[in-house]
């Protein structure tokens, strides 16, 4: 952009605008926009690097999404059996398979130590 697209005004409070033509400015919108987007991508390298985030296979959320049961899914994706996870959590396999089926929710408790056993949060299970 050269200088001479660049118009300057001054408001009646003094303060000194700078106009642009929309075509630059559509453009500086979206350079920010592009430095936003590799600065989050950066953001969630880093937490793939430290352990803070995880990815999950499109299969396992896909499953999820079609509506199976998300501690079932979370259980294999974590290569789990249900005894395994019962024992973790301390909780009955016959509980756990209530809650895998939907016969029941699970308490509160139940699935706070279902989801620390998977080393999820309680909103994973939700």
């Amino acid at each position: 952009m050269s200088k001479s697209t660049i118009q300057y005004i001054q408001t009646a409070a003094g303060e000194r605008l700078a106009v642009i033509p929309e075509a630059e400015y559509q453009r500086m919108v979206e350079a920010l926009e592009d430095r936003q987007d590799i600065e989050d991508a950066r953001d969630i390298m880093a937490r793939l690097k430290d352990g803070t985030e995880e990815l999950i296979p499109s299969e396992f959320v896909d499953r999820m999404i079609n509506g199976e049961n998300a501690v079932r899914v979370w259980r294999e994706f974590r290569g789990m059996t249900p005894e395994d996870l019962a024992e973790k959590a301390e909780i009955s396999v016959s509980d756990l398979s209530a809650i895998e089926t939907g016969e029941c929710d699970g308490s509160f408790g139940s699935i706070k130590k279902i989801a620390g056993a998977l080393k999820i949060t309680v909103d994973d299970l939700a």
